[in-house]
Order: C-alpha cells, then structure tokens, then sequence
C-alpha cells in the first residue's frame, strides 16, 4: 500500500528496487501523492549513508511537485538541504511545471573553475608557500569581507545583468575564459530590477571575495590521467600545477533566494500547490512570480559567474607576482568554469521526443556529453568538463560529460564529495589546529582566518569522494579524466 507521507516512517533499504548495479528506486507507488519515481545513484555503503539523514524523504517530497517528469534524481553525494536535498536533480515540463528556489538553492550558481598552468608541480615546490601567502593576501575570504571591487549601484546592476561579459570589458578576463564557462558566464534573462535593494546592498562590497564554510582557492598538482587523448585535449598531463575556485553568488544569492521563498510561501496558497514540506515552496513557472524568480536567480548567478572571474583575475596576478622570472611559464588557461546549484531551461529528449524542461540542479553538476551545441567548438568532440572538488585535502577531480548523463539524468553529474558530519557537530569533535598540522605535515600549505572553520570542512565530515565518483564514472553519467591531489589550500 503507498504510504502517508504523515505516518512518522522512515524510509528503509528494503523499500527500494535495485534497478541496476548503481540505481536504486522508491517507484510512484511509494508514497500516494509521488508523481514520478524517486532514484538514488549509490553504491551500498553509499546507499547507507543517505539513509542516516532525512535526505530521502526530501527527494521522494521533490517527486510530488507539479509537472516534474520521468524521475526525482539524487546523486551519490546526497545529503540533507534546505527543503530539497544537496544533490538532487528534477525537471518540471513547461510550461505547466513549477519552479522552486528550495530545490535550487541559496548560494546560487555556487560552481567549480579549474585554471591550468603549463608548470611541473616540483617547479613550484620552492615558492609554494609564498604563492599560498600571495592567493591569501590578493583574493579576499571570510564571512562579510569586502572586496577590490567596488561598485557602484548602477555597475552592480551591469554585473547582474552582463555576468561575465562585464568583467571581460573592465579587464578581468579573456574571451576564451568566457567561451569556457557555462552559458559563457551570462545567463539570458537575468533582470537586476527583480532582485531586492537588500541583496544588492549584500552584494556590493563582495565582488572578488571567496566567502567562507566549504568554498575555497586550491592548488593542485594531477595526480593520475584516465584518459589521455581527452586530458591532451583539455591540456593537462601529469604532474602538472592547476588551480580551483570554489565560491558561488555570496551574500546576494542567499538572499535572493530568502527573498522568494518568503513571496512563495504565499504565493503556493494562492495557485492551491499542495506541499509535503513547506521548506519545498514553488510558484507555477510561467506564473508572474515564477518567473520574477527565474530572473533575479538568472541575475544572481550572473554575480556568481562574475565573482569567480574576479578570483581567476587575482590568482593569476598572484601566481605572476610570485612565479615570474622563477618557472618557465606562469601563465593560467581555462579549463572550464561550471555551476552546481542553478535552475535552467534546457531542452531534453522525453519520451522520443524533445522538449523545454525547467531543469533544477542543486548540489549536482551540469554534465552535457559530446556534440551538444552548448559547448565551444574545441569541447564539441569530447563532451562539457566536470570538475568535483574533494573535501579540504582529499582527491579532486575532472570528468567529462556523457551521452549516458544525456540520456539518464538530464545532463547532470555529481558536484562533490557530500557531507556525512553536521557542521556543528565536526566542529565539535575536530581540533582545528589539529587538522592543520596534519594537512602541513603531508606537505600542503593551509592558509585559512579560522580554525573553527577549519574544523568544519574536514575530510572526515565528507563522504569518500574517489567513491562518489566511481559511483558516477561506472554507472555512466560521468567519466574520469584526471584526478587532482592538494598542494596548497586556502579556506576563509
């Protein structure tokens, strides 16, 4: 019998159907207002840990949301979010679906760069710490810190609506950095007017800055290629130096999306939507309030797009104040710049058929495969990179989308490790100091402004991210290129 969703029962491993080895599934039949499948992407021990959180009975409450098609989705690095799990992906058909922040997230476009250098990780060995101490000084973190961008409300607007395209005309940025970002760092859309006189006021001092909790600046070395022909094609090998960005919208995302769960909660009486989960608050797409949404989350990712060009500019003016006259080369090319908590329209193939779907992704990575008319022209043959940062001192990697994430997931990959360990709960059981001395003593150079924080992101509060990503790599919705291993981290 499908169960009530207010019987109080917790969803058990016998409930699922093991569809294929990486597949489980709760069917439609589950629970009685389910109107699609709800499907996990894990291996068992994986299956067990997102069985230790309320993660689930989100995903199976993202299954009962108007419109979504074929499968509520969870990817192997699930863990418990905000109305809708970390890690989940679900497409809602338009123009008759609806579109939530929850399910979206608050740190908007919150995404993953990856720069490339051409220097030999023991070119660099020498200057690591000073280039640690150059990342940290030039590239601002922390929680409320400002950045080396001032602006005002009109060009704060300009970001909102331009994304990347206004760094390339003020010089923080290349063409080609554009052509390698997603949407080329400007979503269609965006309309700074329906984002609030609070977040901009959130987001004026913090263009170029990196935040704090799980984002972070590394310098990584590749520790191992998968696939050669499509690393060569990327441009890396072996050994050599890379750089990652890990921050997304800071304070205006979030309170961009406060700002429409609050209209929402209203806004779900009025067109009668019917909610498991009042956190899960969603307006009809084609809806005023819909898409008033659709445009300040199109606008806050802009910043976010923004914000992480800002951080390249800097990390690459740091790497020259450091490097310069000391390797042969210490220049940076983009590898690719992606999101993984956005809302897009996309068009997927839905039952022989192609159609506009409203595709959420919150935690989970964009992972379009090869021939999609999205990516640039020297992508086009390989398929749209994946980048999957590890917890602070474990392995990162890159993948590369797949026909399989196509035709599975609507194009979507994981985005992360996923965590396992309350923030508050690894800050109580994790020194801090404890941690940094470990990380320094396998060779890496931490700059971090607090050890609290420090203790919040330690690799025992993730999951296994080298088996998140076999999960991925095996069940065919990702495939490994290479995996990176820390040299240096910076943490706000």
């Amino acid at each position: 019998m499908p169960r009530p969703y207010a019987d109080g029962l917790m969803i058990r491993k016998e409930d699922f159907t093991r569809v294929d080895e990486f597949v489980w599934e709760l069917p439609r039949a589950y629970r009685y207002d389910m109107r699609a499948p709800a499907r996990l992407y894990a291996d068992e021990a994986l299956l067990d840990d997102a069985l230790g959180d309320d993660s689930l009975t989100q995903l199976v409450n993202t299954a009962t949301l108007p419109g979504i098609v074929k499968y509520a989705i969870a990817m192997p690095d699930i863990h418990q979010g905000y109305g809708a799990p970390v890690g989940g992906v679900f497409a809602t058909q338009l123009p008759d679906g609806v579109i939530s922040p929850g399910a979206i997230g608050y740190d908007i476009n919150c995404g993953v760069r990856v720069l490339a250098s051409k220097i030999d990780a023991a070119e660099i060995q020498p200057h690591l710490n000073d280039l640690a101490n150059a990342l940290y000084k030039n590239c601002p973190s922390g929680v409320g810190v400002e950045g080396t961008t001032p602006l005002t409300t009109g060009k704060l607007e300009h970001v909102l609506e331009l994304g990347a395209e206004w760094a390339l005309q003020n010089k923080y940025a290349t063409r080609d950095d554009l052509q390698h970002t997603e949407e080329s760092g400007k979503m269609p859309g965006a309309d700074a007017s329906k984002v609030s006189s609070r977040a901009k006021n959130r987001g004026m001092a913090q263009l170029g800055t990196l935040g704090a909790g799980n984002h972070f600046i590394e310098v990584d070395r590749v520790a191992e290629i998968f696939d050669a022909a499509v690393a060569e094609a990327l441009g890396l090998f072996p050994n050599q130096v890379v750089t990652q960005i890990h921050c997304g919208s800071r304070g205006l995302g979030h309170q961009v999306c406060t700002d429409y769960v609050n209209i929402f909660q209203r806004t779900a009486r009025e067109y009668n939507i019917r909610l498991p989960d009042r956190e899960l608050v969603c307006a009809p797409f084609d809806s005023e309030e819909g898409q008033d949404y659709l445009r300040a989350m199109a606008a806050a990712a802009n910043f976010a797009f923004c914000n992480r060009q800002v951080l390249a500019h800097h990390i690459r003016r740091s790497f020259e104040q450091t490097l310069k006259g000391k390797v042969r080369d210490f220049r940076l090319h983009q590898v690719y710049d992606i999101a993984h908590n956005m809302g897009k329209v996309e068009e997927h193939e839905l039952d022989g058929t192609r159609v506009k779907l409203c595709v959420h992704r919150k935690g989970a990575t964009r992972a379009f495969g090869p021939g999609s008319p999205v990516l640039p022209d020297d992508l086009k043959a390989i398929g749209q990179p994946v980048l999957i940062p590890g917890s602070m001192g474990t392995a990162s990697y890159i993948l590369i989308g797949t026909a399989g994430s196509m035709a599975q997931t609507f194009g979507s990959s994981c985005h992360g490790a996923g965590r396992v360990m309350s923030r508050s709960r690894a800050k109580h059981e994790i020194r801090g100091d404890t941690l940094r001395d470990e990380l320094v003593a396998r060779g890496i150079a931490v700059r971090a402004g607090s050890l609290p924080g420090l203790a919040e992101e330690a690799p025992q509060a993730y999951k296994d991210v080298s088996r998140v990503v076999e999960v991925v790599h095996r069940a065919g919705i990702g495939k490994k290129i290479a995996r990176l291993e820390p040299m240096a981290v910076i943490k706000g």
